[in-house]
């Protein structure tokens, strides 16, 4: 039972930090946006025809800054409907996977996560390692660009 509470405290622990680092790219991606967005504002009255193409670009800057933030709130409500009290039978959503060679986290795509100098990388159920990976209990084993993987733990 011990070793149930730490591996549900360790997955716990790495939604929090993939949580933490959505959540920076977020706010990054909304000053980024509203920064454009002034210089936009701020041209506005000065000599139309030069800082017509000028105000173009900020809005153009902000509509893509835009984008990645609505890209961004997709990937936070992915996160947010992994429970983290869950004990995972076999390599799914919400996941941990301790593999011969890596750790994984399935959920996100945020890449290298580090949690007490352990690495995890965290990547999405849409990835193609995922892909191949899915499905797979401790003992399994599968290939990716061949190179063999051994799951050693699934939680």
């Amino acid at each position: 039972m011990e070793i149930l509470t730490q591996d549900l405290e360790t997955k716990k622990r790495l939604l929090q930090e993939c949580s933490k680092i959505l959540s920076a790219q977020i706010q990054a991606a909304k000053d980024a946006m509203n920064q454009a967005q002034e210089s936009a504002n701020e041209h506005q009255g000065a000599m139309e025809d030069k800082f017509e193409s000028f105000r173009e670009n900020c809005q153009i800057q902000r509509d893509l800054y835009a984008r990645q933030l609505d890209e961004l709130m997709r990937t936070m409500g992915v996160l947010r409907n992994i429970n983290a009290t869950k004990l995972n039978k076999e390599v799914s959503l919400g996941a941990v996977v301790y593999t011969s060679s890596q750790n994984y986290f399935i959920g996100v795509s945020l890449g290298e996560v580090k949690l007490d100098g352990e690495s995890f990388y965290a990547i999405s159920g849409m990835s193609p390692l995922y892909k191949v990976m899915a499905g797979k209990t401790g003992g399994d084993e599968f290939s990716f660009r061949d190179k063999t993987y051994k799951v050693l733990q699934v939680f």
